[in-house]
C-alpha cells in the first residue's frame, strides 16, 4: 500500500469468512463507490465456493459503481490469504444456526429467555466457546504471515474475540466495529431534529463519548452543535416511556430487530446515563428486568428474535446469492452505513476522525482492569488507533458491568486453557441464569451436548 495523488494505492484487503451473505456484501458495496483507494481484496472462507460466488458479485459491483477500483479473488488457504495484507477483516460464523439454536432455544426449557444469544447470556458464552479457538488459529497465522496488518474484527462476542487476538498475539494492530452506538446516535438526530426544528441531521452530527462493553455501551456525553441534548433525552425519556418508534415503515411488530426504544428509555431513567446499544441487546445485559417472560419482552415493545427466522433469511441470501452470480438479478450497489472503509482510509493517512471501536482497557476506563476489551471513541489517523479517555464507569452501571467482564474473562481463559470448567463458573453465576446450581449444571451439559461438534478443542 502507498499514497500517491491522495489515494491510497495497490490495498491489500484480506476477508476472513469472505463467503458471507451479510459483512462481506456490506463492505464490497463500499468499495464500489470509494474512489480514494484502489488494490486487492482477498476471500477467505472455509466454504471455498461461497467466496467464489462472492468474487463474482464483488467484481459487479465494482462495474455498478463505475470505477474498477479493486479486484477480488478467493482463496482456500488461510495463510496464503494473508500473504502482503495491510487489512484483514474477520467475519464469521462460529458453527451453523443448528448450533445457535441450541445457544437461543434450549434454555426456555429452563424459563431462560434471550433476544439475540450471540454475546452476553448462556448463548453468548457458547458461541464465544466455540469462536474463540478459531481466533486462536487466527491470530497465530496473522503473527506469522502478516504481524504488521490492521486487523478489523466484526464477529461476536465481540469482546471476547478482540481479547483472544491480543491473548494470542499481543503485538497485534486489531479493534472491533459495531454499530449499535449508530442507531442511538440516530434516535439523538431524530430528537434533535423535532426539538430545533431541522430537517435531516446525519447521525454523525452527533458527538458522543461513550463506555462501556460492546452491546452494553453507555453515552456520557451527547452534543448536537454545542447542544448538549441530556436535557432533551430526559425529556424524552419520561414522555416516550412506553415507546418511541420513528423510522418509517419499520416497527417493532413487523421486524425481529427493530424496537420501541422502552429498555433505553428504562434505563435512562434507572441510571441518568444513555443506553448506546438497540433494546435486544440491552436486555440480555440486565438481571431479569426485561426478559422474565415472552410478555414482558412484548410489554417492552421488542422481539425474541427466534434462530429459525435466522434459517429461513439464510435460504433467502443463499438463492439472492445465486441469483446474482448467474446474472438473473441485477447486482446493486447498497451502501451499508458502516465505517470500515473510513477506518481503512484514516489508518492509510488519508485524512483522521473518532468514532466508537472495542479494545483492550489500557487506562481508557479507569476503573476496569487492563486487558478487558471495552468500547470507548478512539481516534483514527496515520497507522494509528488511539482509544480515548473516558474516566471511571459510574458505579451503579459498573454493578451491572461487572459480571459481564467476569463472563470475558472466564470465556478466554477457558480457551487458553482448554477446559470448560472456567466457563461453567461464569454460566453459573451469569444474570440470566437465575438457577439452583444443580439445574445450572443441567443447562450447561445440555448445551455442551448441542454443540460438542464444535468443542473437540476442549480437553477437560
Amino acid at each position: 500500500m502507498y499514497i500517491k495523488n491522495d489515494r491510497a494505492e495497490d490495498v491489500k484487503i484480506t476477508y476472513i469468512g469472505g463467503g458471507s451473505r451479510g459483512w462481506a456484501w456490506n463492505l464490497m458495496s463500499d468499495l464500489a463507490v470509494e474512489d480514494q483507494m484502489s488494490g486487492t481484496v482477498t476471500l477467505y472462507d472455509i466454504d471455498i465456493e461461497a467466496a467464489r460466488n462472492n468474487v463474482i458479485i464483488g467484481e459487479r459491483l465494482q462495474e455498478a459503481g463505475g470505477e474498477k477500483n479493486f479486484c477480488y479473488h478467493a482463496c482456500g488457504n488461510l495463510r496464503e490469504a494473508l500473504q502482503g495484507a495491510d487489512f484483514v477483516v474477520i467475519s464469521i460464523l462460529p458453527g451453523t444456526f443448528e448450533e445457535m439454536e441450541y445457544d437461543v432455544h434450549y434454555p426456555e426449557k429452563y424459563g431462560i429467555y434471550q433476544s439475540v444469544g450471540d454475546t452476553a447470556g448462556p448463548g453468548g458464552i457458547f458461541r464465544a466457546l466455540r469462536t474463540l479457538p478459531m481466533y486462536v488459529e487466527i491470530a497465530n497465522a496473522i503473527k506469522e504471515v502478516s504481524p504488521d496488518a490492521w486487523v478489523i474484527n466484526y464477529t461476536n462476542p465481540m469482546g471476547a474475540c478482540v481479547r483472544m487476538l491480543y491473548e494470542v498475539f499481543t503485538d497485534i494492530k486489531a479493534f472491533g466495529c459495531c454499530h449499535e452506538v449508530f442507531g442511538t446516535q440516530e434516535l439523538l438526530a431524530h430528537l434533535a431534529e423535532t426539538e430545533y426544528g431541522v430537517d435531516k441531521i446525519d447521525r454523525r452530527e452527533i458527538e458522543v463519548n461513550v463506555q462501556g462493553l460492546n452491546h452494553f455501551t453507555w453515552i456520557k456525553e451527547a452534543a448536537y452543535k454545542g447542544k448538549d441534548l441530556f436535557p432533551l433525552y430526559a425529556k424524552a425519556a419520561d414522555k416516550y416511556r412506553d415507546g418511541l418508534e420513528y423510522e418509517e415503515g419499520r416497527s417493532w411488530l413487523n421486524s425481529y430487530f427493530a424496537n420501541a426504544n422502552c429498555v433505553k428509555f428504562d434505563l435512562f431513567r434507572r441510571f441518568g446515563l444513555i443506553a448506546a446499544a438497540g433494546d435486544r441487546h440491552l436486555a440480555e445485559f440486565c438481571p431479569g428486568w426485561y426478559l422474565k417472560d415472552p410478555e414482558v419482552v412484548k410489554g417492552y415493545k421488542f422481539s425474541l428474535t427466534p434462530v429459525s427466522w435466522r434459517k429461513e433469511n439464510l435460504k433467502k441470501l443463499l438463492e439472492k446469492s445465486r441469483k446474482r452470480v448467474s446474472g438473473e438479478e441485477e447486482v446493486k450497489i447498497e451502501p451499508s452505513g458502516e465505517e470500515g472503509v473510513r477506518q481503512m482510509k484514516a489508518i492509510a493517512g488519508l485524512g483522521s476522525y473518532i468514532t466508537n471501536v472495542n479494545m483492550p482497557n489500557r487506562g481508557q476506563i479507569r476503573n476496569i482492569e487492563d486487558g478487558v476489551v471495552v468500547e470507548t471513541n478512539a481516534v483514527f489517523s496515520c497507522n494509528s488507533v488511539r482509544p480515548v479517555v473516558t474516566g471511571d464507569m459510574e458505579k451503579n452501571i459498573m454493578e451491572l458491568t461487572r459480571p459481564h467482564i467476569y463472563t470475558q474473562n472466564a470465556v478466554v481463559e477457558a480457551c487458553m486453557k482448554q477446559s470448560l470448567k472456567p466457563a461453567f463458573k461464569a454460566f453459573a453465576s451469569e444474570a440470566l441464569v437465575c438457577l439452583p446450581i444443580k439445574e445450572a449444571e443441567e443447562l450447561f451439559e445440555g448445551m455442551v451436548r448441542g454443540t460438542s461438534k464444535y468443542l473437540g478443542y476442549y480437553t477437560e
